[in-house]
């Protein structure tokens, strides 16, 4: 048995794992990464980053790596499959963001992150058997148990570790519940060029949502979202029956231009998943921190995608974490165990509202506007349209804050050994 010891363990390298090693970097802290997986893993392909996400990847010095690379959205169309309607809808920016969202690829963007990291903050291949707290000088420690007879005892463990987090199994969490819904995800590849503006596509039909995002001048991102397909977890594992049932069972009346980026898939990117999200009240009085212990990104919050604010949640979680740790390091001049808990409790308390309302907004968002097309679907849909959509959209005009500064962090008491 290898025993280690660490200041922070952060268990999944995700997006949000990722932005939170970079957010405690920032404040001189290198925090240990665990990641199951052999490599960085980019499933999913890309994700639209609003106002909010670019706002948090400013407050981790990132952002300026990715949107040179990325152009804004400025117009999208949504067409009626049905009717053939169109209407154009603005992509405007907000809090401060002239611009509108960017959609990048998720490897650059766990790639630019990565960058940040120093060599070795990322431990892959590392499976976790066993965590627990051990008690010592009154305070509670960590200790995480993997499956190679490690074993690392920690300051601060913090789950980033998705949907199927292990961590908030720990904590005592609900398992998340299938949303009755599916996505089908992959990237469209142009070697020639699409030659399409730099504009927003969805298509609309009773019961699907789809639509395609220019990433750049060859690559396309788009995506389905259906009523569960009792196969879906069978296609899951066969990209090339995905690409062929979407284009015979799907999307056969769609127009032409949302097939061909279908047909011009990269398999290797294709996924289908059933759209998955946590119970609202489990967020709100669920056991989010138990000692030195807390969640992060899908771990806490996994909601539908109907929002886009999956992605964009997890990096506003990476800094504002780092944020209520870091003025914990400073007013204890350093990681104190017994003192952590309490800050711990603080971010939790700024998270849990706003992320349950993401959660909400996202599933009635979803639900409303794939539901059917009965007189009564039709009624709800008018009134979330009129009503309340703006209200759930301008989520994205919000501001996570910075990162504390820490002029002297390397006189602070942060390499303190656990006794």
């Amino acid at each position: 048995m290898k025993m280690v010891e660490e200041e922070v363990v952060i268990v999944g390298a995700g997006i949000a794992g990722m932005a939170t090693g970079v957010a405690l970097q920032r404040l001189g802290i290198q925090a240990l990464i665990l990641e199951k997986s052999q490599g960085l893993r980019a499933t999913g392909a890309a994700l639209t980053l609003t106002s909010n996400a670019w706002l948090a990847l400013d407050a981790l010095g990132v952002a300026h790596k990715l949107s040179s690379l990325y152009a804004p959205l400025k117009m999208g169309f949504v067409t009626d499959v049905g009717t053939g309607a169109t209407q154009a809808i603005s992509h405007g920016g907000a809090t401060g963001i002239e611009e509108g969202p960017r959609t990048v690829h998720r490897k650059t963007l766990l790639e630019a992150l990565a960058d940040e990291l120093p060599i070795g903050a990322i431990r892959f291949s590392s499976h976790i058997d066993v965590i627990e707290t051990q008690v010592q000088d009154g305070s509670p420690i960590p200790v995480i148990h993997l499956s190679d007879g490690t074993v690392i005892k920690s300051k601060i463990l913090i789950g980033c570790d998705g949907v199927h987090s292990i961590v908030a199994r720990w904590l005592g969490l609900g398992s998340p519940v299938n949303s009755g819904r599916s996505a089908v995800r992959g990237l469209a590849v142009f070697p020639d060029g699409h030659g399409l503006k730099q504009e927003s596509r969805q298509f609309v039909d009773v019961g699907l949502r789809a639509g395609f995002i220019p990433l750049s001048d060859k690559d396309v991102y788009w995506g389905l979202t259906c009523l569960s397909s009792p196969k879906g977890e069978i296609m899951a594992a066969d990209p090339e029956v995905i690409r062929r049932e979407v284009l015979e069972n799907y999307v056969k009346d769609f127009p032409e231009i949302f097939k061909d980026m279908i047909q011009h898939s990269d398999l290797s990117t294709l996924t289908w998943a059933p759209l998955m999200y946590r119970y609202p009240w489990d967020i709100v009085f669920g056991n989010l921190r138990n000692g030195n212990v807390t969640l992060a990104g899908d771990a806490m919050h996994p909601m539908t995608p109907d929002l886009g604010q999956g992605g964009c949640a997890a990096l506003e979680d990476a800094v504002v974490l780092g944020r209520h740790i870091g003025n914990s390091l400073i007013k204890n001049g350093g990681l104190v165990p017994g003192a952590i808990a309490q800050d711990l409790d603080g971010y939790v308390q700024e998270r849990k509202w706003r992320v349950t309302w993401l959660v909400i907004g996202s599933y009635f968002s979803g639900w409303i506007q794939q539901g059917g097309s009965n007189r009564w679907m039709k009624f709800l849909r008018y009134v979330f349209y009129k009503y309340f959509f703006m209200r759930i959209s301008s989520a994205v005009d919000y501001d996570c804050g910075k990162l504390p500064s820490v002029p002297f962090s390397s006189e602070l008491d942060n390499s303190k050994k656990i006794e």
